[in-house]
């Protein structure tokens, strides 16, 4: 009784999902919902790809919509991967104790916030939106980033969008959600 009651309540619960209610649930344990042989052939196909790669579609549809991603001309989507520790200095040789090293620098923005700055940097001409997570293994984690052409005419004549036109270096200056965050808004 208490089992079918439970399969019945879920039942009711999925009934009114859509698609991207549904693939927001497929992410939250990817290796698991994927099965973890597809999950490691992607993440292998990840370590394979340059550091930044302009994709056609966003992987994850239902995180870039939430962000604002819209299928039309103007928005770019691209795939940065970003190394997980912290930055290691090269160490002195000779004549200070060992231990005042300092050999890893803590950063000050989170690998998101750096994600999104390698990505505006590469597009001068495109503004970042905003990003999110996308995979992570041993070395790396790798964030889509998605830029908008400041330029493009579709962008300059939507009047939901078309704010971004005056911005420059939203991502340099922590004006996206990772950037606010790491500042601590």
């Amino acid at each position: 009784m208490c089992v079918g009651m439970s399969i019945f309540v879920l039942l009711i619960e999925y009934a009114n999902m859509g698609y991207q209610k549904y693939l927001k649930q497929l992410w939250k344990k990817p290796k698991q919902n994927f099965g973890a042989e597809a999950w490691k052939n992607f993440l292998i196909k990840l370590r394979t790809e340059p550091a930044l790669v302009r994709l056609e579609h966003p992987t994850r549809l239902d995180r870039a919509h939430a962000l604002g991603f819209k299928a039309k001309q103007g928005f770019i989507v691209v795939r940065t991967r970003v190394p997980k520790s912290a930055r290691k200095r090269e160490h002195f040789h000779g004549g200070r104790k060992a231990s005042k090293r300092g050999m890893f620098l803590k950063l000050r923005l989170s690998t998101q916030g750096i994600a999104e700055m390698r990505a505006s940097r590469h597009y001068p001409n495109c503004e970042v939106l905003n990003s999110y997570w996308v995979a992570r293994d041993g070395r790396h984690k790798w964030y889509e980033v998605i830029l908008v052409d400041r330029d493009n005419p579709v962008i300059k004549a939507d009047p939901k969008i078309s704010w971004i036109a005056n911005q420059r270096g939203r991502a340099n200056r922590g004006l996206t959600a990772a950037g606010k965050k790491s500042r601590g808004l």
